[in-house]
């Protein structure tokens, strides 16, 4: 073949619109792959700009409820209210996507045959650019040779490197304006001035608080999301395993509005409490950001669609805090995988959940049952040491009760917090704070006194 009849050739990027039309489709037939296909297919993943419409409308939908209804009728409806659907073939394509499925088990497999069309595509502009540069003599060739690779690694990961700045030079003058600042603008304080005194939320971070059953930490939990949604009025999302929706208000009421917990949760208010409940609400109605999710059965897979829904809505979580690890459901477990090694792909795939979005997430793990009534250790994570591997902070709880387990004594009402892992500090403080526990909530034991 000559150079002519090559170049007449027409040249159709790589695509696979039958497993674009199969992933979809699957998405409405089967909402529980729905979870597998987010963690490996990005909307603009899809060749068909149709497709990706469709994509993110189903993302959406998924992404709205506990209990997420996801079918071509939703699906058509929320296109329909977007103004969308006869860009995207009219009602009756949707419900031919649903039709092009061989197997929606498969959804997964159809999910990757995408992805890596459209990797593929991203090499192919990649080292285009690169060629119509060199043609041009648009720069020395090193430079020239330097950029295509850096874009031929984002094809390949899928992170673009057009604006990361990673040399020393680059990242001076930023670092400077941190230095003048005192402190790192990325980073999230918590509600208590003690604590952070020997710790900061970093992005990046796996920070892990470790209590036995009952030893406060969804309490801690609440408190720290509250802190950064209500008072830094940045986007939160508490992924809650241990408690439902309703539990989770109740708690934030009785902390922001200094209700007695007890009453809010059996209902018994009298005037006063509604006084200060009414005083709260204008603070908790208009908390928009802040994202409660008790899902059963939450998986990694799950708490990423929830973040991504969120990046979507142009409100990016600042922080995520997960109650609690151990019981977040596995994704690929067998009969022959034991419990260690399933945290341990948990508090792995949360530590790198944190870096792929770039911000603090905080697990909440409980301790084994031989750890009540002693001062706790790192090793009493329960199920798993990897947790300490992973973590890049890590604070145990623990309640210096009397020896008959009463709050009583010369530290009564208080909450030691102990600073076990610290990669960017000191480690083995120890902080005490006020145990509140009728209010739901933990003071800095300075203020209170």
């Amino acid at each position: 073949m000559t150079d002519d009849q090559y170049d007449a050739i027409e040249r159709v990027p790589p695509n696979d619109l039958a497993a674009e039309q199969a992933v979809l489709g699957a998405m409405m037939l089967n909402p529980s792959v729905i979870d597998p296909v987010i963690a490996s297919v990005e909307p603009e993943d899809f060749y068909r700009p149709a497709h990706e419409t469709i994509f993110t409308a189903i993302c959406d939908l998924y992404g709205r409820s506990r209990t997420p209804k996801v079918d071509p009728i939703t699906v058509t409806a929320d296109l329909t209210e977007q103004g969308l659907i006869q860009k995207v073939g009219g009602a009756s394509y949707l419900h031919t996507l649903v039709q092009t499925v061989p197997v929606t088990g498969h959804a997964d497999e159809y999910a990757e045959i995408v992805h890596e069309q459209a990797q593929l595509r991203r090499v192919i502009e990649a080292t285009t650019r690169a060629t119509a540069r060199a043609y041009a003599a648009g720069g020395a060739a090193a430079e020239i040779l330097d950029d295509a690779m850096a874009e031929l690694q984002s094809a390949a990961t899928g992170v673009s490197a057009v604006e990361v700045k990673l040399s020393v030079g680059d990242r001076w003058a930023a670092f400077l304006d941190e230095l003048e600042a005192g402190k790192d603008p990325r980073a999230l304080d918590t509600p208590w001035h003690d604590l952070n005194d020997a710790i900061e939320l970093k992005p990046g971070q796996l920070v892990t608080v470790g209590a036995a059953t009952g030893g406060g930490k969804s309490l801690l939990g609440m408190n720290l999301a509250a802190h950064v949604a209500l008072t830094r009025a940045r986007p939160v999302l508490v992924a809650s395993m241990e408690m439902g929706g309703s539990e989770l208000m109740a708690r934030l009421t009785a902390a922001e509005a200094s209700v007695t917990l007890d009453r809010l949760i059996r209902r018994k208010l009298d005037d006063s409490d509604w006084t200060k409940i009414t005083k709260a609400s204008d603070r908790l109605q208009n908390a928009g950001n802040f994202i409660l999710d008790d899902s059963p059965n939450l998986t990694l897979s799950k708490i990423r669609a929830r973040m991504r829904w969120m990046c979507s809505t142009g409100h990016p979580p600042a922080m995520v805090v997960a109650d609690y690890l151990q019981l977040m459901t596995p994704e690929g477990s067998t009969s022959t995988t034991n419990r260690a090694q399933e945290v341990a792909t948990l508090s792995r795939g949360l530590k790198l959940l944190a870096m792929e979005f770039e911000i603090p997430i905080v697990a909440l793990a409980q301790f084994n049952r031989n750890a009540v009534g002693r001062q706790p250790m790192v090793s009493d994570f329960k199920d798993s040491s990897a947790i300490e591997q992973d973590s890049n902070v890590i604070v145990l709880m623990h309640r210096p009760l009397a020896e008959d387990g009463t709050d009583t004594g010369p530290r009564a009402g208080e909450i030691d917090l102990i600073i076990a892992k610290n990669r960017n500090g000191a480690s083995g403080r120890i902080i005490p704070l006020v145990f509140q526990g009728h209010f739901a909530r933990l003071r800095s034991l300075g203020r209170e006194h």
